[in-house]
């Protein structure tokens, strides 16, 4: 959720909004709860070690939890039950997203950290947690779901591996964080109170809504998503909220009103990880290389690829879609007899045959269902096979050429190939003399649309420009 309509299980608003009367629950639930017994507090902390298994497990940086603790601090201390417990948790995953939990249980993703600007933004999206918690709404919304089966569904979707399994992982991600438009309000209206009240600018929150509308915008047009992990592709932003947002604001004072602290912000995200982590495998352009499997393979030009925790996968021109995965099979099993088990759907017995691909053993076949054709390829390298499928329209006439250069692109990787690739972070930078967005937008590596970027990453708006002296976020393995 955040401070926004874009996030985790956060409503699209439409129609007249008004405002209400909101106020914080008289009786929150907090972590202290769990030892009355609260079973909803139980279950949000039985479900903790399963987000951490969802999200990439804990992000963790001394310097930059303490810039983040600091925050929740000065929170806490005008929060309607100062008494009550939050535990933060940063998640190592590069998805823009936070949510809350019963029992005080509040989550922020490092992607999320990497997007927003000053200490008042991420005091907007803390303090609109915080809201959702005073105001019970987790109790709500968990009172309306079967616990026991939430529970065990998130084990069995982050385990899974059928089709079905990462569906109900994407449902289950909605159910886990999804609160109703009013409580969203609610939560931003008590968020934004209780941001102001700790010193921090109010105006934040609207602030940090038109970064979310202008990161959404860029991850639309790159193609990139997950949307079991977040929900900016499929929540458009709702300008009305932000409205709402900056009319709270101003029952605080006029812009300029309370404090930003974008130095210390700035200084506890530098070096921040950037994208995926070398677990994951880096994706560099139209290029995937995994420096732990020591593995490579490249896509055409106008595919984009999409490296998330189930699969690593691209799509491109004419719905033509490409998927990476590995499997574990015995080293005994021919990998013609793999490939006709049992799990290629509409297999063409007569396609399968054997081939050697850069030195390394590998078996294709294609396949025919439901108005579309594959190409199945299994190579075995380092003890490890990995399959890539390749997928087109039946009446495609590309999926042979695309298929033969995904293929004929995988090799192991060197050692000096290994040596050479790091890991994306956020590096604060001072603008120096002559330079522009774009001189600053060119020192960044391994992203697309740099320029595009840089503005979405610094917050600045089309027309902005940057001056000497200025601090500003860029993107590099260095």
């Amino acid at each position: 959720m955040a401070t926004l309509a874009l996030l985790a299980g956060c409503q699209m608003f439409g129609g007249d909004l008004k405002e209400s009367a909101f106020r914080p629950s008289d009786n929150p639930v907090t972590v202290d709860s769990v030892s009355r017994n609260n079973r909803l507090a139980e279950l949000a902390r039985s479900q903790h070690p399963r987000i951490l298994a969802t999200y990439g497990g804990e992000y963790s940086d001394p310097k930059l939890e303490r810039m983040v603790a600091k925050v929740v601090g000065n929170l806490t201390t005008v929060s309607g039950n100062p008494t009550q417990t939050y535990r933060i948790t940063i998640l190592n995953s590069p998805n823009v997203n936070a949510f809350a939990l019963p029992g005080g249980y509040l989550y922020v993703t490092r992607g999320l950290l990497a997007l927003a600007n000053d200490s008042a933004e991420l005091a907007a999206v803390i303090s609109h947690e915080m809201g959702h918690v005073t105001a019970n709404h987790g109790l709500q919304r968990q009172q309306k779901e079967a616990e026991e089966v939430l529970a065990t569904k998130v084990v069995t979707d982050v385990l899974g591996e059928s089709p079905t399994a990462k569906v109900a992982l994407i449902r289950g991600k909605l159910r886990l964080a999804q609160f109703s438009r009013n409580q969203e309000l609610e939560a931003d209206a008590i968020g934004i109170k209780a941001s102001a009240q700790a010193g921090f600018d109010p105006f934040a929150a609207g602030r940090f809504l038109q970064s979310m509308a202008a990161y959404s915008d860029f991850r639309s047009i790159s193609g990139a998503t997950d949307p079991s992990l977040d929900f900016l592709a499929s929540h458009p932003n709702a300008p009305q909220r932000i409205e709402l947002a900056k009319r709270h604001a101003r029952q605080f004072g006029a812009p300029g009103t309370g404090v930003t602290e974008r130095d210390s912000f700035l200084a506890g995200i530098d070096g921040l990880l950037f994208g995926d982590t070398p677990e994951e495998g880096y994706v560099r352009g139209t290029t995937f290389l995994h420096p732990r499997l020591g593995v490579s393979f490249s896509v055409p030009s106008g595919f984009v690829i999409d490296n998330s925790a189930a699969a690593v996968t691209a799509t491109g021109p004419g719905d033509i879609a490409v998927r990476f995965d590995g499997v574990t099979i015995d080293k005994g099993v021919a990998l013609t007899d793999y490939l006709r088990s049992g799990w290629v759907a509409g297999l063409e017995d007569a396609s399968v045959r054997t081939e050697t691909i850069n030195g390394n053993e590998a078996a294709l076949a294609s396949a025919r269902a439901d108005g579309w054709q594959f190409d199945i390829v299994v190579i075995r390298a380092g003890g490890q096979v990995y399959r890539l499928l390749t997928a087109a329209p039946i009446a495609s006439t590309a999926l042979n050429s695309v298929a033969r250069s995904v293929s004929g692109s995988f090799h192991v990787l060197t050692a000096a190939e290994k040596a050479a690739l790091k890991p994306l972070r956020i590096r604060v930078v001072t603008v120096r003399p002559g330079q522009t967005m774009g001189t600053l937008a060119a020192q960044m590596v391994g992203v697309d649309r740099k320029l595009d970027l840089f503005r979405v990453l610094n917050g600045l708006a089309p027309g902005a420009t940057v001056s000497a002296g200025d601090k500003v976020k860029i993107v590099t393995d260095r």
